[in-house]
């Protein structure tokens, strides 16, 4: 489970209950319920969630609701393990030609540095091996894409359907002029769809957006390092350079914890 992603929305949660109940120097819960409208919930993430919905096909919405419970988990990704990895197999493939992969690619858990592997070993073209890997990565990003963009959708439709609610509340409220004691109550229940629409932007869907493009942005570089590492290894380049070049993608301290690992062994 990925911590950082639990404990963020659970205390964004607690601040704005506190927000709301606390009041000089003490918590009066009971107000929480003048933060509960019924009509208001059904307008503004009913309405926010439906109009995703218009906007895009069946099936991708159910895939967008499900990604929620991707931000959850923490992404299976060692860059040190994986450059070692391929350092491993260059040495191989060094030793004992590159037909030697093959028994190496059956132990292997990700599929697609599998695939490259199988691909090299059968003697595909270079160039070709590139444009299959390089495709699937492309349709990899274009799948997370679509999650991504189904939660700005809900950022952006949840405080335009806020504002909708907000009218109607408006609207019923000036209905009622004759009567004063109406007007804060009404007014109350208007702009709590408002904030509604601002709570689903700003503490789900926003999140969830940025955490899965982060995600997103880490494995697509973490297969371009695949690709250009077997490429590599096609090649016959030398480990030790193929390690330097790998190391180009990776952050100065990531860089140096793979000379620790190096001088500890």
């Amino acid at each position: 489970m990925d911590l950082a992603t639990i404990v963020g929305l659970i205390i964004c949660g607690v601040l704005i209950v506190f927000g709301i109940t606390y009041d000089s120097g003490a918590f009066v819960f009971s107000k929480l319920k003048n933060f509960w409208d019924v009509p208001s919930i059904l307008i503004t993430i009913g309405g926010t969630f439906m109009c995703v919905l218009a906007s895009s096909p069946l099936k991708n919405f159910i895939n967008g609701l499900k990604s929620v419970t991707l931000v959850l988990k923490v992404p299976k990704v060692d860059e040190t393990a994986i450059i070692r990895q391929i350092i491993d197999l260059s040495n191989i493939a060094r030793k004992e030609g590159l037909l030697a992969l093959e028994e190496s690619a059956n132990s292997l858990e990700d599929e697609f540095m599998k695939k490259g592997i199988l691909l090299i070993v059968d003697g595909t073209d270079p160039e070709l091996v590139r444009n299959i890997l390089e495709t699937e990565l492309v349709n990899i990003d274009s799948r997370h894409k679509k999650l991504i963009a189904f939660w700005k959708n809900v950022a952006a439709m949840g405080p335009a359907w806020g504002m909708i609610g907000t009218l109607i509340g408006l609207i019923n409220m000036l209905e009622n002029l004759s009567d004063p004691d109406t007007i804060g109550p009404n007014m109350s229940v208007a702009l709590v769809t408002t904030l509604y629409g601002s709570m689903l932007a700003n503490w789900l869907a926003t999140p969830v957006a940025t955490k899965l493009a982060t995600n997103n942005e880490i494995e697509i570089m973490m297969k371009e390092v695949m690709i250009e590492g077997l490429l590599s290894i096609q090649a016959g380049e030398n480990p030790r350079v193929i390690e330097e070049k790998l190391k180009s993608f990776m952050s100065p301290t990531i860089r140096n914890k793979m000379a620790e690992g190096e001088g500890e062994e």
